[in-house]
């Protein structure tokens, strides 16, 4: 058995775990085995025909009312209660925030080996292989765990989500005990960010700027453009979000997010080492600076040498023009 471990936000199945699910359930096909899903805390009893409609044969919920809120501590515990009962051969988490912080956790407590932010799963005689970047996405290392289970986080936007097919499941309710002093901290309450956008991690296309927009105020042009384009998100370099012009959760990098949207759109961003580990993997690459020689062009698809002050502006008239059409 294959598990994944699925992220809901707002009463909703956040898109990265239908990509997990999905190359989970195809992994699965090769490996004759079938694939289940947990869902932790409460969730909509809808969500169980969501995700038996793209590959799963079983969803676990998993109930206590310490999982109200997520908590990395319980979390685990409910995970490592049920792997610990249904032995899977791996389980599979989104490389999203909430994965990055669950996954180490639970690998501790199975005792398993893990694999972070993975861009390729294969079956290679009977067993699983997991493929993901290393010095800053300057090379790549496949891996084979030797544990049961096999702990994987995916990367966000480069699996395929599997298209509903109108598939039936079981679904087993499993009531979880967390003993008095098992979790140290709590979550107390969640603070959202006023007129919050669409995650980068979870963007399909990503507008980011830098240092070159001179100042917070200027974030508005990359707002106004990716309020056009569906799916967007606005992202940023470590220097524009270490000079306070935009919140941590928009940084893209080494030290922020790893993306990997459809297409990104460095606006003003130089192409530090740093930043680059964090985007090049993106599937199409737009460069938009004055300076000809910015490391970011040698990533780059295409590149626009100009005043962003400029090009943006026109750039956004183009896309008023397309989109009304």
């Amino acid at each position: 058995m294959l598990l994944v471990f699925i992220e809901t936000r707002d009463g909703k199945i956040k898109k990265s775990s239908f990509e997990a699910l999905g190359e989970a359930a195809r992994r699965a096909a090769e490996l004759g085995a079938p694939v289940a899903a947990a869902l932790v805390g409460p969730a909509d009893a809808g969500l169980d025909a969501e995700l038996f409609a793209r590959g799963a044969a079983r969803v676990f919920r998993l109930e206590s009312p310490a999982f109200a809120a997520y908590s990395a501590q319980d979390y685990a515990l409910a995970l490592k209660t049920l792997a610990d009962e249904v032995k899977p051969a791996a389980v599979f988490l989104s490389a999203t925030a909430m994965g990055k912080d669950l996954a180490p956790r639970l690998a501790a407590k199975l005792d398993a080996a893990m694999a972070s932010d993975c861009t390729k799963v294969a079956v290679e005689g009977g067993s699983l292989e997991f493929t993901r970047p290393i010095f800053a996405g300057k090379a790549f290392a496949t891996l084979r765990l030797k544990s049961a289970p096999a702990i994987a986080t995916l990367r966000p936007n480069v699996f395929a989500a599997a298209a509903p097919c109108g598939g039936t499941g079981e679904t087993i309710v499993k009531a979880v005990a967390v003993p008095d002093g098992a979790v140290a901290g709590r979550v107390a309450e969640i603070l959202k960010e006023s007129g919050a956008e669409i995650d980068v991690g979870e963007a399909e296309v990503i507008i980011s700027g830098g240092r070159g927009l001179k100042g917070p105020e200027n974030f508005a042009l990359l707002r106004e453009l990716a309020a056009l384009i569906p799916r967007a998100a606005v992202g940023a370099s470590r220097s524009a979000v270490d000079s306070g012009w935009i919140g941590h959760s928009h940084q893209v990098g080494q030290t922020g997010k790893t993306v990997s949207p459809n297409l990104y759109v460095a606006v003003g961003i130089s192409g530090a080492i740093q930043h680059l580990a964090g985007m090049s993997s993106s599937k199409v690459i737009v460069a938009v600076n004055k300076d000809p020689e910015a490391p970011i062009f040698k990533v780059a698809d295409y590149g626009i040498v100009g005043d962003l002050f400029q090009v943006v502006p026109a750039l956004k008239d183009e896309l008023k023009k397309i989109f009304a059409e």
